[in-house]
């Protein structure tokens, strides 16, 4: 409990202005990995196992060929970046390529995803898979002329409100296209602390949604009601993407703090 206390000074401290308002700030160097936290179920917060995130040819890569052995076992692991946010706009170039680990789930698929409004890494238990958070899905197209959206939304341990009321469903799509192959793709978040959060591809609204707040259904969301003053509302958390056994690849994630 003492982390999540920890967390919530800086957020403040954050948000009474120590990022510049209107001005992109690039939350990954092109470097290193600096600034960031791995946390990888059943490995503890810190711990990069099987150097699954790593920054190679100018990029962050997410990979499994080393330590994994060919298999994932539901080893689903998370990169963030050590600053909480609130109000801003994040700009994310991604893309898929690679096979599978053939235990991955088969909804995991050329899969992963921008966990927004999240805990901290060192807030999760050592066997979490997800954080608790908001999900701003990427998927990638199977082929076959299949439509499989990307910059969908999920809700792992949070729902939001959609047209006046209360949305429950884990997963809903966007109305975006389908992107095959290995082509980079630019997704936008616009995140409106806990009033609105939109989800935009090329400059087109393809999901929007209000309120985001937390499950009082799930025990991992219990201490983090407490620490938000028995308030079920999320004002803002963590960003993190995913490993979720698809190797994938990010070249720019830079953010814009709103006012």
């Amino acid at each position: 409990m003492k982390i999540l206390f920890v967390t919530v000074i800086c957020f403040t401290t954050i948000l009474s202005g120590a990022l510049a308002e209107g001005q992109w700030i690039q939350l990954f160097n092109g470097k290193d990995l600096s600034g960031w936290t791995p946390k990888i179920r059943n490995y503890p917060c810190g711990e990069n196992f099987g150097d699954t995130f790593r920054v190679e040819d100018g990029v962050i890569k997410v990979r499994y060929d080393k330590g994994y052995d060919g298999t994932f076992k539901n080893r689903f692991g998370h990169l963030f970046y050590n600053r909480p946010f609130s109000n801003y706009v994040l700009r994310v170039e991604y893309r898929f390529l690679g096979e599978q680990l053939p235990d991955g789930p088969g909804w995991a698929k050329r899969n992963s995803g921008l966990m927004l409004h999240g805990q901290t890494p060192q807030s999760m238990s050592l066997k979490q898979d997800f954080p608790v958070s908001i999900e701003y899905q990427l998927l990638g197209g199977l082929g076959k002329g299949e439509k499989r959206s990307t910059a969908n939304l999920c809700t792992p341990g949070t729902h939001v409100e959609m047209n006046g009321k209360l949305f429950t469903p884990h997963c809903v799509s966007s109305t975006s296209e389908t992107f095959n192959g290995d082509q980079w793709v630019t997704v936008e978040a616009e995140v409106h602390g806990s009033n609105f959060i939109r989800h935009i591809i090329n400059g087109k609204t393809v999901l929007e949604y209000q309120a985001p707040q937390y499950d009082p259904g799930k025990a991992e969301v219990k201490p983090l009601i407490e620490q938000n003053g028995g308030k079920l509302l999320i004002e803002g958390g963590t960003i993190s993407i995913q490993s979720e056994s698809a190797p994938c690849e990010f070249r720019k994630i830079e953010i814009k703090v709103l006012n």
